[in-house]
């Protein structure tokens, strides 16, 4: 490979060389023969422009010499003569236009020495010098000017032949018989260059062999005219598109070694320049033009850029071929490589999931000792201050326990080992835990928090019940924090519901509309929280799920009047750990974690999350999530409570939206709810109307209105006719709210968040009757399930087995601890004892799966030997519930595998307790 490599290398170079003298060749070539097209180009133009200025000047020169058989015919020939200075004047300047190339034109009679005295007398002048413009001296003969256009009439009276130039001329012109040109010279008037055609003007026509004397003695006179020759090349190249791009200049090259210049300037230009001969019809004076570009010739950029790109095409060609060679070993190489980093990788991640169960349980170890030892401490006798120093200490410990959690549930995320529970849970009693839990933070900051779940929403779901409440946790928990007044609004709806919705505001006009909050305040629209759902933009109602009837998909909306997410924060809200800005982290704590959870959490559950949020208005998450219906009907509901069955409500508020929540809570008790607005409708209602009121829920809002129609209206419901009067209640959002309301007739008084079972204890505790269904707390059920149970606790933590044993023995339970796994076995051989085992997963010498196998193993063997048959079951399959402070889910499956029947965290919660030990035992 190594010999193949070099000899690849070394064509790979000899192929650039070979591109490198090929493209400066082509580049070579390609500028040669731009330089030529330049070349020719140029000749072009100047030849055109030479010939234009050529075949003008013949046009004049023509009209002249035909003025000169005009003046011969009516001014010689004809006596008197009919023509004088005005109207030669007139005539030359009416057809100037047929002469574009003169500047003016004159005519000069001969006058012999002999003659001059007359002439002078006849024309009223004296024939004058042309350089001193005094009376010309006296000579054989002049010729002075007696008809001159107006352009150039200071020339009347002059003699032509007094001038040196104009001498020469006049008697060569008169002695050829053919147009005379003079050399150049600068005109008197304009101080421009210019020149002379002269055409001397016979007395009669001569034959073309007429001898020079016989031309002299038939001349009359001169007719001259002036070319002003930089004026008249101008013009031509105005006259040309192009005139801006070459440089012009005209020379009369007579004299080779001393050239005249005519027109043309010094400006430097391009250094190649082409010469056009000019022929003006005068044989002895030579006139050309020369001509180059105004611009230098610049640089070839496209013989450049066609070579650079040729020889960039021509070297990547090599190097694709080189690096396709070099690139078969690289991958040789890398494969080598990665299998080697993989191998890495997946230890690295081995001993990643290990470091985290470890770090798990040597943190929360501790911590379950010291919340357990509060939790006794609670229960011995304390003063109020004790008391409060101690729930101050579980409050640190459990937010200590739940920073934890996050951190670890972070990890797992991106470990990709977070996974999903499918249990049964009720979803309207998951919610109004929830609301349990922010009850005293609501009421402490006076703000309404509500709760509302759609009637299409199954009363059982299939789900990952603990995921969705953290999701619900977390999303509530920042509207709490972040929420000084006004309201916190949870919705729960399903999508196709959403959709119907949306579809009947778009058909009536009303999808900008936004109804009244329950608050009052303003909030942010929902409807762009879940802009882009892809559950929205599916084909029909139910979206892409429409294919299973037993899957539902629901929409869960948390709103908040709180002070919203400022719009620079807002695109990096659900990036993990990071804060809205440090005066917020520091005003209001957190890891800024929770968000980032919820939506992996919300992807695990198919769903989507977003949010709309709006500063100093407030903010609404939204998210979606799939789950089974565990019910045959939708609309299939538990029953309620048979105390309150039949019974009537009257509602008392103004806001629907807040009306809507009391009255599905209501509904939930079996109770028929009637709405009014304020007490004038709510006691037409009780007075005039046909059914009985029994209850009377009365919004705080419109109770403090009026207190003297408070009082009255409390007076009126007494004296109903029946003389049972409705049991008056006053909905507040918090405590500070009593004693405003206390005074008028000491109405009840139920405090917000609105929950079933609250609702249903205040309202039998009014109305005296049984509670039948009601809720039991938790504790009392533990006290009816674990009383005179015999449990094992194993656990090496000697603080551990006090704080397990003591929260067991509160509930009744008869409590054996062990500190190790093999004095677990000693105790636990079959038939058993024990009415149920708490082991410690994590401990020294036998861990906890290791002694679950070996009972398990024990237990197998005892009941083959009874060939199967066993008189109780229970003493031959003891339920065994790990305890260990590790909450990996790779914990608790393996937990399940191993063989034991529940997972209880540490430190024991009451509510997760009765969930456990409600699976083995009855009360």
């Amino acid at each position: 490979m190594k010999v193949k490599s070099g000899c690849v290398r070394r064509v790979f170079y000899s192929w650039i060389v070979f591109c490198t003298v090929g493209g400066l060749y082509g580049f070579w070539h390609m500028s040669l023969n731009a330089c030529e097209q330049r070349k020719e180009s140029l000749i072009s133009m100047c030849d055109e422009r030479a010939r234009m200025l050529q075949d003008q000047f013949n046009v004049s020169m023509n009209h002249i010499q035909a003025m000169s058989i005009l003046i011969k015919t009516f001014h010689h020939n004809m006596n008197p003569s009919s023509i004088d200075q005005s109207t030669f004047a007139r005539y030359t300047e009416r057809t100037a236009f047929e002469r574009p190339l003169t500047s003016g034109v004159a005519y000069a009679v001969r006058v012999l020495h002999s003659e001059r005295g007359q002439f002078e007398r006849q024309q009223g002048w004296t024939i004058k010098n042309m350089n001193t413009l005094h009376p010309s001296p006296a000579q054989q003969e002049y010729a002075p000017v007696i008809f001159a256009q107006d352009t150039i009439s200071h020339v009347i009276s002059l003699d032509v032949l007094s001038g040196k130039e104009d001498r020469e001329n006049v008697l060569r012109a008169r002695e050829s018989a053919k147009g005379v040109l003079t050399a150049p010279f600068r005109l008197l008037k304009t101080n421009r260059l210019g020149v002379i055609l002269t055409f001397a003007v016979y007395k009669r026509i001569l034959p073309s062999n007429a001898t020079p004397y016989q031309r002299i003695q038939a001349t009359d006179g001169y007719l001259g005219g002036v070319f002003d020759v930089e004026s008249l090349v101008e013009k031509l190249l105005q006259q040309l598109a192009s005139e801006q791009a070459v440089i012009v200049n005209v020379y009369d090259t007579t004299n080779n070694t001393h050239p005249i210049v005519m027109y043309g300037s010094n400006v430097s230009g391009d250094s190649f320049s082409y010469v056009s001969t000019l022929n003006f019809g005068d044989p002895l004076r030579k006139h050309e033009m020369h001509c180059r570009f105004k611009q230098k010739q610049p640089w070839p950029w496209l013989a450049f850029n066609t070579c650079v790109g040729g020889f960039v095409i021509c070297v990547l060609l090599g190097y694709i071929f080189y690096a396709t060679w070099n690139r078969v070993v690289k991958a040789e190489e890398d494969r080598d490589e990665m299998t080697e980093l993989k191998k890495r990788a997946e230890a690295a991640d081995i001993a990643k999931s290990q470091f985290l169960a470890t770090v798990s349980h040597e943190i929360r170890t501790p911590m379950n000792g010291v919340l357990g030892m509060l939790h006794m401490l609670m229960d011995t006798d304390l003063d109020v201050t004790q008391q409060e120093y101690v729930r101050t200490a579980q409050g640190s410990g459990k937010a200590l326990v739940s920073l934890i959690n996050e951190v670890l549930d972070q990890a797992k995320i991106e470990a990709g080992k977070l996974e999903l529970e499918a249990s049964l849970f009720d979803l309207r009693a998951l919610l109004d835990d929830v609301s349990s839990l922010f009850s005293e933070k609501s009421q402490a900051k006076g703000i309404e928090l509500a709760v509302y779940v759609s009637d299409e929403v199954p009363e059982v779901l299939i789900g990952d019940p603990g995921r969705f409440r953290q999701i619900i946790t977390n999303l509530m928990g920042n509207s709490i924090k972040f929420t000084e007044k006004g309201h916190i609004y949870v919705t729960i709806h399903v999508v196709e519901e959403v959709v119907h919705s949306i579809e009947i505001d778009k058909e009536l006009g009303l999808e900008d509309s936004n109804n009244v909050s329950v608050s009052g305040f303003p909030v942010a629209d929902s409807r762009r929280s879940w802009e882009g759902f892809k559950a929205f933009s599916q084909v029909g109602p139910l979206g892409s799920f429409s294919s299973d009837a037993d899957l539902i998909n629901l929409i869960v909306s948390v709103e908040d009047t709180g002070e919203g997410i400022p719009l620079e924060a807002q695109s990096r809200i659900f990036t993990p750990f990071m804060q809205v800005g440090p005066s917020v982290s520091r005003r209001h704590g957190g890891t800024g974690i929770g968000l980032s959870i919820s939506k992996c959490l919300v992807g695990l559950m198919n769903g989507e999350i977003g949010f709309v949020s709006l500063p100093k208005i407030g903010s609404t998450f939204t998210f979606t999530a799939l789950f089974t219906n565990a019910c045959n009907n939708h609309h299939q509901s538990n029953p309620p409570s048979s105390e309150f069955q039949g019974m009537t409500a009257l509602l008392i508020d103004p806001r629907p939206a807040r009306a809507k929540v009391c009255r599905y809570h209501m509904q939930r008790l079996g109770i028929r709810i009637q709405v009014v607005s304020d007490l004038s409708q709510g006691l037409s209602t009780i007075t005039e109307g046909n059914q009985i009121i029994n209850i009377v829920l009365i919004e705080q809002q419109v109770w403090d209105r009026d207190s003297c129609m408070s009082s009255g209206f409390v007076d009126s419901t007494s004296r109903v006719h029946d003389g049972v009067a409705p049991k008056l209640f006053i909905l507040v959002n918090s405590n500070a709210c009593l004693g405003e309301t206390s005074g008028t007739s000491n109405p009840r008084v139920i405090i917000k968040p609105l929950r079933a079972s609250m609702l249903a204890a205040s309202l039998q505790r009014a109305m005296g009757v049984s509670c039948r269904n009601g809720e039991v707390p938790a504790s009392l059920s533990l006290g009816h399930l674990l009383g005179g149970k015999k449990i094992l606790i194993v656990d090496d933590n000697g603080v551990n087995r006090t704080v397990a044993a003591g929260a067991l023995k509160k509930y009744g339970a008869d409590v054996v601890c062990v500190s190790s796994g093999k004095e677990a076995i000693s105790k636990l051989k079959p038939p058993h004892d024990f009415d149920a085992c708490f082991m410690d997963i994590q401990m020294p010498e036998m861990d906890g799966f290791e002694a679950t196998k070996k009972i398990r193993e024990m237990e197998r063997c005892g009941r083959s030997k009874r060939d199967g048959f066993v008189d109780n079951l229970s003493k031959w399959d003891v339920p065994i519930l790990a305890m260990t402070a590790d909450v990996i889910q790779a914990t608790h499956e393996e937990c399940v595998r191993r063989g034991m029947d529940g997972y209880v965290s540490k430190p024991f919660e009451a509510e997760q307790l009765y969930r456990e030990v409600s699976r083995f035992f009855h009360s």
